[in-house]
């Protein structure tokens, strides 16, 4: 471990292969896991769970409290996933009482200042886009890519493999499998293109996009869509996610497929 410069708290639980830049300051109740690289002038605050071989930029600042008015200073954490890398100036908030922490799962990027706040869930493999704002109890879904200076309002979900344009404002859910774009937020197609990179199969896509032309390019409202879909469907983990997702949606979706 190396901070010549550096302000290391002493109960921090620092792994001996934990790398510190100088100027970096870390505070108690912190954890740090083999293999780690922290950058210089990074803030680590009371209450970071950081995972193993994860690289950290000069400028982020992990595990502040929450700007939420109705925090009462309550125990909270981040928990950060192995083998993150949180780009320059990067605010990761931790959690309030409503869940108690904020997740980043394994294998993401969090691209530099972008903002993640208290109780937000973001999956594994997601790639969160340069200025990207989340609000606090977003979730994002793995394998989901949100396009830089992309808004995201609280309480909202974006699925599995969902990719959302730049510059979107994201006020309800995004479906698994789709492209989103356009003000107000649409559907504008299957992401095929990372479905293809991920080993799906053009069967496999073939199913998503006539599953989502029933939901969104149909004149059908959304509970006799998802009638449809459930009827004449086969049941597959593809079918059933996109059932479950939409069924379980406290906002609603965004709209359907809309020409300019």
């Amino acid at each position: 471990m190396n901070q010549p410069l550096a302000y290391v708290h002493p109960s921090a639980k620092i792994a001996p292969t934990v790398v510190i830049e100088p100027f970096t300051t870390i505070h108690k109740n912190v954890v740090i896991e083999e293999g780690t690289w922290i950058g210089s002038n990074v803030t680590i605050m009371e209450g970071a769970r950081i995972g193993k071989n994860c690289r950290i930029f000069p400028g982020a600042v992990i595990s502040a409290i929450p700007q939420d008015l109705k925090f009462e200073g309550e125990d909270s954490t981040v928990e950060i996933g192995n083998n993150v890398t949180i780009r320059e100036f990067v605010t990761i908030n931790r959690g309030t009482k409503a869940l108690g922490k904020t997740i980043i799962g394994a294998n993401s990027l969090i691209m530099a200042t972008a903002h993640v706040a208290h109780d937000c869930i973001i999956g594994s493999n997601c790639i969160i886009v340069n200025g990207v704002l989340l609000a606090g109890h977003v979730e994002v879904n793995d394998w989901a890519i949100v396009g830089g200076l992309t808004a995201v309002q609280q309480f909202t979900k974006i699925g599995t493999h969902a990719f959302v344009g730049g510059g979107s404002l994201v006020r309800k859910d995004v479906p698994p499998f789709v492209k989103a774009a356009k003000e107000p937020l649409s559907y504008a197609g299957i992401n095929s293109i990372g479905l293809r990179r991920r080993g799906y199969t053009n069967d496999q896509i073939n199913e998503v996009q006539n599953i989502y032309r029933i939901l969104f390019q149909k004149n059908y409202n959304v509970s006799q869509a998802l009638s449809i879909i459930e009827a004449d469907f086969e049941a597959t983990q593809d079918r059933d996610d996109i059932l479950t997702f939409i069924r379980s949606s406290q906002t609603g979706i965004m709209k359907g497929f809309r020409l300019e």
